[in-house]
């Protein structure tokens, strides 16, 4: 039967393909199931010449004799042991010599072979879709991620006894440890040998007949022996054309409509057609976007440049984001953006790459936008770059808006006239490019452009290889002035030496990176010892606040035994209030008694700008302490912003702190470090950006309380980078057990607030602000 016999009514694929020379003598294997003729029906539709026989009815002599182009096992009912025929027995002899695929028992059957265990599932699924995981190798050869698959089965393999000789290629969910979930496809680590669980057949599966298509176009009997072929046949392609360069930038050529596209112009098709879309929703409109971007709402910039020159190491990291990728698959789908770009940034990465495109890479604009605000408030944050196939003006300015500091520019995928265009664009919006490059006429245009960091790119986008020579071979020529990036495929120390010789001035990692247990001591194996170390400030010892002064003198004996920090209550009808006249004095005692000498409260140190420290390790660190003198706080609750700023203006605060239900913006609007109060679940707690550090007390404040432990334990283990102030109820006796059972968490707590603990009768007793100070002086 030909394909002009068949009609495929399925809503994917409505058409017949022409006759492939390769596939003239396909034989199915029949184990006596239904969806037989559906897999014949498909694979006659992709070109081939099939003939099927049931299991039972040839033996594997005979199937010899034919001189099969290739072998297709199809699904059956039964255990692949005992109901699959002739099926085992034609997977041994021929694996190796000519191309293979099982579906369904045909998976099972190659298992079954090798010595792996099929068993039950754990569930019975028929005609039931999943979404589909795979390593976007063999039949998933640029197809995107997360494919709605259809299954019959109730038996599987089991990764515990997959042979040595197999890998899987392809899954479904998550399994109980987190890792891959049920299998779903296997494949021969040397032979053309691949076994599909689902139905590529099924009317449900997406893709099913590309997948079909992927198998029959694989030739040989090894990987080694189709990977010759498919280079000859690219070869060949371009022949045909009578040219062996790409016309434009290194695109790939348009063959006929039976040769495969590259996945770069498959994923440029795709991200063109998403964008027409995209563009067409009110509030997604190009007008949309610019008029945001006239009212200033774009996050403020960092210089990508200037950035990237600073590193502690020899050499800069530009850190990537990315989930999945066509050539690796999935690589960690689980991943929290802004929490991994937090990791990258304290571990001293000068750029994060975020790949924003979803298909194939699983990444979203929402990433950018999320990573930048995870890094606000940052002293000497990473340069963000939006890593994206851009083509257009509208996906720079986006960028923009989410917060990107650079976009990448491909030059393999644009002619030079929209290149131009887009670098232009790019920089009128204060952005300077990474220009992306992998061969020598690429590098050129590059250089002609202008582009002052320029990334060559290790892997080919028309095949997907990795030569990591490729940017050493691509420096001459380049200016001085330009800084050149090595892109893909660095895994390990020994290719950084090689670039750091030749004067290569960055490195992009992504898939190591995201992979490694230990993100800081992976780059630090990768990029060697750090030139320089961070010596923020260090709190040698606890900072104090004494609360609730309400005299002169009290605040006098606080400094003197050592307090960093003197409040007074700003609030009438308060039992602690302090009257103007009063506030007046321990204003003048604040800021006229200096600190002793013998305290030694914190270290001055270098603070090299290279390296980016967390917000609150910065407030906590410049905010919130003097090297000669206490620090005046005023607190306020629930009072309007206008009094709390005329009281900083008469007083002379150094600090605010609001101990009731003001937003958080104020922290912005008041023109000195404010300490908010919070309750330890509150979950702005940890925004940064705004107060200099939380505080976490009990209820209005000064009531004696303690707060539960356990509650800022658990607040502290969520954000190992959150600081705060711990108030409630603390005095002397107590301060040293509070502390030491928040176990690990207590180095986050850099400071102490007491108010009652210090008083007896409602009075402050001097002898208990100075016991407390020395206690908290001496916590270890």
């Amino acid at each position: 039967m030909t394909a002009l016999d068949l009609v495929d009514h399925s809503p994917q694929h409505p058409s017949a393909a022409a006759s492939l020379p390769n596939a003239t003598n396909l034989v199915l294997i029949d184990n006596y199931d239904s969806f037989t003729w559906n897999v014949f029906q498909y694979l006659v539709l992709e070109g081939a010449s099939v003939t099927v026989y049931r299991n039972d009815k040839i033996s594997l002599q005979e199937l010899i004799e034919l001189n099969p182009t290739q072998v297709v096992i199809s699904p059956g009912p039964g255990h692949p042991e005992s109901d699959s025929g002739v099926s085992r027995d034609a997977i041994k002899h021929f694996a190796g010599k000519i191309p293979v695929l099982g579906v369904c028992m045909g998976q099972q059957c190659m298992l079954s072979v090798y010595g792996g265990e099929v068993i039950f599932a754990g569930e019975i699924l028929h005609g039931k879709t999943s979404p589909l995981t795979h390593d976007s190798k063999g039949v998933y050869a640029n197809l995107p991620q997360d494919l709605p698959v259809t299954r019959y089965h109730s038996l599987a393999g089991t990764y515990a006894t997959i042979p040595e000789c197999l890998e899987v290629s392809s899954w479904i969910e998550k399994g109980p440890d987190g890792g891959k979930g049920v299998i779903m496809g296997i494949r021969h680590k040397k032979y053309i040998v691949e076994g599909v669980q689902f139905h590529p057949e099924s009317i449900l599966t997406a893709e099913g007949r590309v997948m079909l298509k992927n198998f029959l176009n694989m030739r040989g009997g090894t990987w080694e022996e189709n990977e010759e072929y498919q280079k000859e046949a690219s070869l060949v392609a371009r022949e045909k054309l009578g040219t062996a360069q790409p016309p434009m930038n290194g695109t790939t050529p348009k063959v006929d409509a039976q040769d495969t596209i590259s996945i770069l112009e498959k994923i440029y098709k795709h991200r063109k057609a998403a964008l027409g879309l995209q563009r067409q929703v009110p509030s997604q409109r190009l007008s949309d976007l610019q008029a945001a971007y006239e009212l200033n709402l774009s996050p403020a910039l960092v210089p990508f440049v200037e950035r990237l020159r600073q590193s502690p190491y020899r050499i800069s990291l530009m850190a990537e984001i990315k989930r999945a990728s066509p050539s690796k698959g999935t690589i960690s789908l689980s991943t929290c953006a802004p929490r991994q770009a937090r990791a990258y940034a304290l571990a001293g990465a000068s750029v994060i790459s975020v790949l924003t495109e979803p298909e194939w890479f699983k990444g979203s604009i929402e990433d950018l936008r999320q990573v930048r605000q995870s890094l606000e408030g940052m002293p000497n944050r990473p340069a963000i770059l939006r890593k994206e196939f851009i083509f257009d003006e509208y996906q720079i300015l986006e960028a923009r808006l989410a917060g990107a500091d650079t976009v990448l520019l491909i030059v393999k995928m644009l002619d030079v006239l929209t290149l131009s265009r887009l670098y232009a664009y790019s920089k009128l919006l204060g952005m300077e490019p990474l220009v992306e490059v992998n061969t020598v006429e690429e590098m050129r245009t590059a250089v002609e452009l202008g582009a002052q960091v320029i990334g060559v790119n290790n892997r080919d986008l028309t095949t997907f290889e990795v030569d990591l020579d490729t940017t050493s071979r691509l420096m001459d020529g380049v200016p001085s002035t330009t800084i050149v990036c090595a892109l893909s495929g660095i895994s390990g120390p020994q290719d950084v030496d090689v670039y750091h010789r030749n004067g290569v001035g960055a490195v992009l990692v992504g898939e190591a990176l995201m992979r490694a247990p230990d993100t800081k001591q992976f780059i630090n194996n990768l990029l060697g010892q750090r030139l320089s170390q961070r010596k923020a400030v260090k709190h040698d010892k606890l900072l104090v606040k004494i609360c609730g002064t309400r005299s002169p003198e009290a605040a006098k004996v606080a400094i003197e035994a050592g307090a960093d920090m003197v409040g007074i209550i700003r609030v009438e009808g308060r039992s602690r209030y302090v009257p103007p006249k009063d506030a007046l004095e321990i204003a003048k005692v604040v800021h006229e008694t200096p600190k002793l000498s013998r305290q030694g409260t914190i270290k001055m140190q270098d603070d090299l700008s290279e390296i980016a420290i967390d917000f609150f390790a910065h407030t906590s660190t410049h905010h919130l302490v003097h090297p000669t003198r206490a620090l005046l706080v005023g607190v306020f609750q629930n009072q309007s912003l206008a009094y709390v700023l005329a009281q900083q203006k008469l007083l002379g605060l150094d600090v605010v702190q609001l101990h009731g239900s003001e937003p958080l913006e104020w922290a912005s609007l008041i023109p000195v470090p404010v300490i908010r109060s919070f309750d330890p679940s509150d979950p702005s707690l940890a925004t940064r950006g705004y107060h200099a550090l939380p505080l976490l007390d009990s209820g209005a404040g000064g009531s004696g309380v303690q707060l539960d432990i356990r509650n800022v334990e658990k607040a502290l283990n969520k954000d190992a980078e959150l600081k705060i102030i711990l108030a409630g109820g603390l005095n002397a006796d107590n301060l040293q057990p509070t502390l030491t059972r928040l176990g690990d968490a207590r180095r986050q707590v850099v400071a102490v607030d007491v108010s009652s603990g210090v008083e007896e009768s409602g009075v402050q007793s001097p002898e208990k602000i100075r016991a407390f100070i020395a206690a908290a002086k001496s916590v270890v």
